[in-house]
């Protein structure tokens, strides 16, 4: 295991001169400081405050595992996250599940093994268990975000997604839209299916329902909605309106329409969930439900380092955001 005094001989200072540059205690001259810092890195050498931190118990890390880092959604709360750790002086683990369960297994292996004082995780699948993680350290505190699981001992911060998809509803439907499509997201998530049933809630409450075939799942992919959208807007009953169910496949809707040189609204009205970096750049501007994302992040993070440092036992908390609907130029009247 490398040493300070590696680093010292390697970098040609004096252990005091990395002691300084590591904890930050001292002024060192650039020159030197950058001569400490290339050894650091050679060296790979990890300062020895992470085994004074995991003598008292502690790791200082928490974890957190979303479960696609291609969608800039998650992006931004990995950055909301970042910023909110570092308050608590905590850094942050990321970890990319990529909807996948086996890489979500190896994750909360992974976990254990880093000794991460908590997690806060974006689960793949509404039936998933965490005992998983009990054991010899106890359970390691968590905080599920965005969507739900059968396991209810941990903490949670969602969006109302019933809500979400039935504000839209009544949005297309007071623009008199009856043959209303939606995409949706993977219905074994409580995302995917909290806003189909939004959307069947709003429509049944004016006596209707989708047509045939209007039911459509575009995996929370943006090439998936993509080919929806086409087989949907090339059909002979295409609808008037769809419901996309996130913003990334709002991306490909749109980009169907393009390249099917169709107008929105005039030939279809187009309203989604979610929103990502530069949708509001998009042309016509998209009609959408907007996540408080930073203040659901910021609270997810407020209700782990509760648990992490007081030892919380109180019942599982369940935090539910409620969405804006943020009006755009996308959808039109009938």
């Amino acid at each position: 295991m490398t040493t300070i005094r590696d680093v010292a001989k390697a970098a040609g200072v004096s252990t005091a001169t990395v002691s300084a540059v590591v904890n930050d205690t001292a002024y060192v001259s650039p020159s030197l400081r950058a001569r400490v810092l290339a050894a650091i890195g050679d060296l790979d050498y990890a300062p020895m405050s992470a085994a004074r931190n995991l003598k008292r118990g502690r790791s200082q890390l928490i974890a957190l595992a979303v479960s696609d880092l291609t969608n800039p959604f998650y992006a931004r709360i990995v950055c909301a996250a970042e910023a909110a750790v570092a308050d608590w002086g905590y850094s942050l683990v990321l970890f990319n599940s990529d909807e996948k369960p086996e890489n979500e297994r190896r994750i909360l292996a992974r976990v254990r093994a880093l000794s991460c004082d908590g997690l806060m995780l974006v689960p793949i699948d509404a039936s998933l268990r965490l005992d998983g993680r009990e054991g010899e350290g106890g359970r390691i505190p968590t905080v599920l975000f965005g969507r739900r699981v059968s396991d209810d001992r941990c903490d949670t911060v969602t969006i109302d997604n019933v809500a979400a998809a039935r504000q839209v509803a009544n949005y297309l439907l007071d623009l008199g839209h009856r043959r209303i499509a939606t995409i949706t997201g993977p219905l074994h998530l409580t995302t995917g299916q909290g806003r189909l049933d939004g959307l069947l809630e709003g429509m049944a409450a004016r006596g209707l329902e989708p047509e045939r075939g209007h039911i459509r799942s575009g995996a929370f992919r943006e090439d998936v909605a993509y080919s929806v959208a086409r087989e949907l807007l090339t059909s002979a009953d295409r609808p008037t309106a769809i419901y996309v169910a996130n913003g990334v496949m709002a991306l490909g809707v749109m980009r169907a329409l393009a390249d099917l040189e169709l107008s929105c609204p005039h030939d279809v009205s187009i309203a989604s969930t979610d929103t990502i970096p530069g949708i509001g750049g998009l042309r016509p501007r998209l009609t959408r439900t907007e996540h408080p994302i930073s203040d659901m992040t910021n609270e997810a993070l407020r209700l782990l380092v509760d648990r992490i440092e007081r030892g919380a036992t109180t019942a599982p908390r369940n935090v539910v955001f409620q969405p804006a609907l943020i009006l755009g130029d996308s959808c039109g009247p009938v």
